[in-house]
């Protein structure tokens, strides 16, 4: 039981060690340079990305809402006539012929949805755009869907766009490395292989 209790703070110690916070003689310069922007590209990612997925959603949510209520605006409920009577049991048999005055005044027909044992004559409200047309059902859950995927995208993208920057820096100090890398095997080689 007491030797578990010790490995959480020893692998934390690694954890930190490996970053940059030892006193490793092996560990370069660019090494605790690149540690450094690593832990603060993760700190700024768990800073931002959901505060870019809220106002993303925000952003889609308000968008959604105001085409919803234009969208609300434009229809209108209007009393239709079933023409032809609908079965008591059936399954998408709910589908009939009505007849409806249009917003405009003329006289539309169309299929439109009726409950099931509906029967001839009844009347049915349906929603319909100002030329008579019928609309279909309020879009605020795929205004709510939308802005749920643009939350989601955002948080991704943030992430995506921390990634992408963690590996120019990457092969940038890379670079660096092994420049400076050869640069101290050209200062070491002659004195090691005796070749000037």
């Amino acid at each position: 039981m007491r030797g578990r209790s010790h490995v959480f703070p020893t692998l934390a110690a690694r954890a930190v060690g490996r970053l940059w916070l030892d006193r490793n003689p092996l560990r370069r310069t660019l090494d605790r340079v690149e540690a450094a922007i690593g832990a603060g590209l993760a700190i700024a990612f768990l800073a931002s990305a959901p505060l870019a997925a809220i106002a993303a959603g925000n952003s889609a949510s308000s968008v959604g809402s105001s085409a919803a209520r234009s969208q609300q605006m434009a229809r209108q409920q209007v009393p239709a006539v079933v023409l032809a009577p609908v079965p008591a049991s059936g399954v998408n048999q709910n589908q009939v012929r009505a007849r409806w005055v249009a917003p405009d005044g003329r006289q539309r027909t169309g299929h439109i949805s009726v409950p099931l044992g509906a029967r001839a004559g009844a009347k049915v409200v349906v929603s319909a755009d100002v030329a008579g047309r019928l609309t279909g059902p309020h879009q605020l859950r795929r205004g709510r869907d939308q802005a749920e995927l643009a939350s989601v995208l955002a948080f991704f993208t943030v992430g995506v766009i921390y990634l992408c920057v963690g590996h120019l820096a990457h092969g940038a100090l890379e670079r660096r490395r092994l420049a400076a890398w050869e640069a101290d095997w050209l200062a070491t080689q002659p004195r090691w292989t005796g070749r000037r």
